[in-house]
């Protein structure tokens, strides 16, 4: 793949999840979010994006959510569940961004916020119609997704080299 090419990155926070005496990793999805969950699938299959990769967090209800969500999806991708997804910062998450293989163009990322908001935040330098307005607006609820295209290599990521081409929550 050419350096050329541009590549997307979708950052997927995780649907609603239970209030439990279980530890925060443990939490499963609420009723809610297994609503919500399937149809951030369909909208994410109706992007037409293909991804080939899916990095998902370790957490009870990253991993329900991919589960309902891929199930709308055309194809499965390469699914690697990482437990670095979980309560990760920024800086961690773009240093995810950066190990992901060349051979990747399209990579999905199924985790939590503050982080998912924080990396779509900080990728996207630039915007498409008014998607940037609309996640500073309303934040980064359960569910919602942001498409941020980025030029160059993985290992170039890096703070504002992205554009924001896609916002959505389950309320849009």
């Amino acid at each position: 793949m050419s350096v050329d090419t541009p590549r997307r990155i979708v950052l997927l926070r995780h649907a609603k999840a239970e209030w439990s005496q279980d530890s925060d990793h443990e939490r499963p999805l609420a009723e809610r979010g297994r609503k919500d969950a399937p149809v951030a699938g369909r909208k994410l299959a109706d992007s037409g994006i293909v991804f080939d990769l899916a990095l998902c967090s370790t957490a009870v209800r990253t991993r329900e959510t991919w589960k309902l969500a891929v199930h709308e999806m055309p194809e499965r991708p390469r699914t690697v569940y990482e437990e670095r997804l979980y309560e990760a910062s920024l800086g961690e998450l773009i240093a995810l961004i950066n190990e992901t293989p060349d051979d990747v163009r399209d990579l999905l990322i199924i985790g939590h916020n503050p982080g998912m908001h924080a990396v779509a935040d900080a990728l996207a330098g630039g915007t498409q119609g008014d998607a940037l307005a609309r996640m500073t607006r309303g934040g980064f609820p359960t569910s919602a997704f942001a498409v941020i295209e980025l030029p160059g290599t993985w290992k170039s990521v890096e703070h504002g080299v992205g554009k924001l081409v896609e916002y959505w929550t389950p309320n849009d």
